[in-house]
């Protein structure tokens, strides 16, 4: 079975701005909490994932590289919004932090995630960051798609 682990952090500043980024288009055939399937555009590639259940900070995962032109397609049929971001890439202290800046619907907000091997793995944490969401559903991207940042009435 595919695992992911990763912490996730709200982002503050931009001392972390080290590139251009790469820009995603998402969307979500299944957003229900035991398991999500998304379609995700990235560059000139496309992936379907289904994710798991969280369990902490790990979760089943198996992503398969599809068509763009069936990427497309599918992201006609997905729940709207679909999820539009910049990722940007940050090595610090050993580890590769993947920052997500939304936009659309879910703009201002950032945030950071990094894979670990193990959910008691240590790392060193970057300036940059601010409050750990990683247990938080509301930054989830599959909810974003439900509940935009936009119609957030207070956010930290």
């Amino acid at each position: 079975m595919a695992t992911e682990i990763e912490r996730k952090f709200l982002v503050l500043g931009d001392d972390w701005r080290t590139d251009q980024g790469v820009r995603f288009i998402q969307g979500y055939l299944n957003r229900d909490k035991e398991r999500t399937v998304r379609v995700r555009i990235v560059g000139t590639q496309a992936f379907l994932t289904i994710k798991g259940i969280n369990t902490g900070a790990t979760r089943s995962e198996y992503e398969y590289e599809i068509p763009v032109v069936d990427a497309e397609e599918l992201l006609k049929i997905c729940e709207s919004p679909l999820i539009e971001k910049t990722r940007h890439t940050v090595a610090y202290g050993g580890m590769i932090w993947e920052i997500d800046e939304f936009h659309g619907e879910n703009e201002g907000l950032i945030v950071a995630e990094v894979e670990l091997q193990k959910e008691d793995q240590c790392f060193e944490l970057p300036g940059w960051l601010g409050q750990e969401v990683t247990g938080d559903a509301r930054y989830f991207n599959s909810n974003l798609c439900a509940n935009p940042y936009c119609n957030w009435r207070w956010k930290k």
